[in-house]
C-alpha cells in the first residue's frame, strides 16, 4: 500500500486533521483554474467532450449554474449511527480531495480503475446537507432557518424511499462512464460514515447543452423562464452575507429535489389541444398560446373573441409563473425511467430547483401548482427532499470548512 493510501485511511479512521494538512496527506492536487459558470471558461482540450474539465475550486460549488450536461445521478445518504461532527468533517475532507481530482481527470489515490477517471467529460459533483444532519451532529445552531422538509401538499403521494436524507451528492457529466465511476468511488469513500438510501439517475437531450430548451417526456418545454444568476439575479441563487443564517453559508445555495411520476398512457390519450391547453404553450415550439416564440413573455390577460382567457386559469404556465419578483429559482430538471420488478416502466421528472431561500422562493409556486395545476391530471409528486448546498472552497480548503472548522 502506498504512503498516500495509508494517509487517506488514517484520515477516515483516525483523528480529525486540521486545515490543508488533510488534503496534503491525501495527496491534494492543484486547481485547474478559477471556477466559472461560463461554459466557455471550462477547459476543452482537443480530445473533445470526454476531456472537458469544469474547474472545481471557487466561491460556489459547480453543478448549479454550470450548464446541465445530459447525464446526472442524485445520491441520498444517511450518516451511520454514532457519527458526529468529527466524522462528518473527515468525510468532507476526503470527498473534497476525491471530487477535485475526479473533476480534473486525475484518479484519486485509492482508485482501482484509474484509466476511467482520466476523461471526466465535464464531470461536476455538488454536495448538500439535509435538515436531519444538524440534529445528528450537534450543529443545530448552523442549520439555515429555511432548511426543513416541504409541508404536505394536496397533490403529493410521497414515498419515503425518495425522501430527505442527511447528505446529497449530485453528479453530472456528458458521459455516463465517469459519472458511474465517480459515484462508486464517493459512495465507497463514505463507507463507515454514511450509507446510501437512494440513487436516482436522470437524463436530458445532449442538444440542450448548446442552449436549446429541455423537453420532458411529455414533450413539454421545461424551464424556459430562468433568472439571470450570472448578473442581476445572483441574489436569488446564492446565499449572501445579509442572510439570516450562519455566516459559513455565504456562497452556498439550496436544492429542492422533487421526483414527479408522469402518467404517459393518460397523457397520450389526450388530444394535442387538451395538452397545450393544460400547459399553456405550443408543444412544438414552446411559445405561449398568446403568440410569439419560446422566449416571448406570456400575456396572461389575453382573451379569446368569446371573452375567455387564452391561457386557462389553471394552465401550468400561469400557475408556475412568478407572482412576485422573488418567486423565481433556477430550474435544472432531468427525466428518469425506472423499471419495476413487474417489468413496468415508471417515467417521470427529477425536478431540481436551486435558490437562496426555498421557503420564500419555491414554496409559494409549489402551493399554487398543488392547488390547481391542470398537469396534476397526469403528474404526481412521489419524492421530495430539501438540502442546503455548501459554499465552494478555495484551493487547499475543503467543503464545509466554514461550518465545521
Amino acid at each position: 500500500m502506498s504512503s498516500a493510501q495509508v494517509g487517506r485511511r488514517t484520515l477516515l479512521t483516525g483523528s480529525l486533521l486540521g486545515g490543508a494538512g488533510a488534503l496534503a496527506l491525501a495527496g491534494g492536487i492543484a486547481s485547474s483554474g478559477t471556477r466559472s459558470t461560463d461554459p466557455a471558461q471550462a477547459r476543452t482540450p482537443a480530445g473533445g467532450p470526454g476531456d472537458l474539465v469544469v474547474p472545481f475550486h471557487g466561491e460556489h460549488q459547480v453543478g448549479i449554474a454550470t450548464p446541465p450536461p445530459p447525464h446526472a445521478v442524485f445520491v441520498g445518504l444517511d450518516l451511520d449511527d454514532g457519527v458526529g461532527a468529527t466524522g462528518l468533517g473527515r468525510l468532507m475532507r476526503v470527498w473534497t480531495d476525491d471530487i477535485s481530482r475526479l473533476t480534473a481527470g486525475v484518479p484519486p489515490v485509492t482508485d482501482q480503475e484509474p484509466e476511467v477517471a482520466v476523461r471526466p467529460a465535464g464531470l461536476t459533483v455538488t454536495v448538500g446537507w439535509g435538515p436531519s444532519l444538524f440534529d445528528r451532529t450537534g450543529l443545530v445552531d448552523r442549520r439555515p432557518p429555511w432548511l426543513t422538509p416541504l409541508p404536505s401538499l394536496p397533490a403529493d403521494d410521497l414515498d419515503e424511499a425518495y425522501g430527505g436524507t442527511d447528505l446529497l451528492l449530485q453528479l453530472c457529466s456528458h458521459s455516463p462512464v465517469p459519472l458511474a465511476h465517480a459515484r462508486r468511488l464517493l459512495v465507497g469513500a463514505a463507507r463507515g460514515i454514511a450509507t446510501p438510501r437512494w440513487v436516482q439517475p436522470g437524463f436530458r437531450d445532449p442538444a440542450e447543452v448548446a442552449g436549446l430548451a429541455f423537453r420532458n417526456e411529455f414533450g413539454q418545454v421545461d424551464g424556459t423562464v430562468q433568472p439571470d444568476v450570472a448578473d442581476r439575479d445572483a441574489g436569488l441563487l446564492w446565499i449572501g452575507p445579509d442572510a439570516p443564517t450562519h455566516p459559513g453559508w455565504v456562497g452556498g445555495s439550496s436544492l429542492v429535489l422533487r421526483r414527479i411520476r408522469m402518467d404517459m398512457e393518460g397523457w397520450e390519450r389526450a388530444d394535442r389541444v387538451a395538452r397545450e391547453h393544460a400547459v399553456g404553450r405550443d408543444l412544438a415550439t414552446g411559445a405561449p398560446l398568446t403568440g410569439g416564440r419560446e422566449s416571448t413573455p406570456v400575456d396572461l390577460h389575453a382573451l379569446t373573441p368569446g371573452g375567455l382567457p387564452v391561457v386557462d386559469r389553471h394552465a401550468h404556465v400561469r400557475r408556475a409563473g412568478a407572482q412576485a419578483p422573488h418567486e423565481r429559482f433556477l430550474r435544472r430538471p432531468y427525466s428518469y425511467e425506472q423499471v419495476g420488478g413487474d417489468g413496468n416502466v415508471e417515467t417521470g421528472l427529477l425536478f431540481a430547483a436551486f435558490q437562496a431561500d426555498p421557503v420564500r422562493q419555491f414554496l409559494p409556486v409549489q402551493r399554487r401548482l398543488a392547488a390547481g395545476d391542470l398537469l396534476n391530471l397526469w403528474t404526481v409528486p412521489v419524492g421530495s427532499a430539501v438540502y442546503a448546498v455548501l459554499p465552494g472552497c478555495a484551493e487547499g480548503g475543503w467543503l464545509g470548512r466554514s461550518l465545521l472548522a
